[in-house]
């Protein structure tokens, strides 16, 4: 049994072919989906599917590219849309410096605002951190000092330094499909000493598809692949693997409605 931890089903190359997809990756033992929204017209649509498909959870957030369009979404809009009983996650959100789509004053602001949600509300938030290791890790530091609060940094790709900061500030870390890739040596060195009930894996779908579906539009079986990939790094099968993350999802998405194999 595995779990997509992060998946975009709603985008392009998915939304037009989502039953297709489910099927494939139930076939391939994967048991749960959590759907995530990255601006506030998706959410209703997120939200739909995951109502539609009894192994499907949604999130709704903010992504730091789209910080500029929400920089006045309040906290009371986030927190009323996570009463829905299949939103289990806020996100996601975080700080994206490489792209700099949004000013970064505004992304630490709205950053710090779905923090405040996600601590009041006691749902799990899921970070998206890409060149911003600083700034990320001084915000949630200082935002941990107010209050702890369950979070994930998802599409972990940052350093083993900060990886190592953020597990011991309680975090949790998801591996995508960039841990397949040939470049990735140091990842896979930190993949290969995280906490067991730490890990999670995802796909990113329909981004970042892993060896040996590289090229193709991602989708959330591959997550399989994934799997059997950090499995074979940390010298587990991928049925002890697949169990592991599994109880790491409902353990930190205590929301979502434990599904069976």
């Amino acid at each position: 049994m595995l779990i997509d931890s992060h998946c975009h089903l709603i985008y392009e190359g998915l939304v037009d072919r989502q039953a297709e997809a489910l099927t494939a990756a139930r076939a391939r033992g994967v048991r749960g989906f959590l759907n995530i929204s990255t601006r506030q017209r998706e959410w209703e649509e997120v939200v739909a599917v995951a109502h539609r498909e009894p192994d499907v959870w949604a999130s709704v957030g903010i992504h730091p590219h789209e910080a500029d369009s929400h920089a006045d979404l309040g906290a009371a809009v986030l927190a009323a849309a996570t009463a829905d009983p299949r939103v289990i996650g806020i996100g996601e959100t975080g700080l994206d410096y490489f792209y700099d789509h949004s000013d970064r004053q505004v992304q630490q602001d709205l950053f710090r605002m779905h923090i405040g949600v996600a601590r009041d509300i006691g749902l799990p938030l899921i970070i998206h951190t890409r060149d911003a290791e600083d700034d990320t890790l001084r915000i949630l530091t200082e935002e941990m000092g107010k209050g702890a609060f369950p979070a994930l940094i998802h599409c972990f790709t940052a350093s083993a330094g900060f990886g190592r900061a953020v597990l011991d500030l309680g975090l949790t870390i998801s591996i995508s499909g960039i841990v397949t890739f040939k470049n990735a040596k140091d990842l896979q060195g930190f993949v290969a000493d995280i906490p067991e009930d730490r890990l999670l894996v995802e796909t990113d779908a329909p981004f970042l598809a892993p060896i040996p579906h590289r090229g193709k539009k991602c989708e959330p079986a591959f997550v399989a692949d994934t799997a059997a990939f950090v499995a074979a790094l940390r010298g587990v099968t991928i049925e002890q693997l697949g169990a592991v993350t599994t109880d790491n999802f409902f353990r930190l998405f205590s929301k979502a409605e434990r599904t069976t194999a």
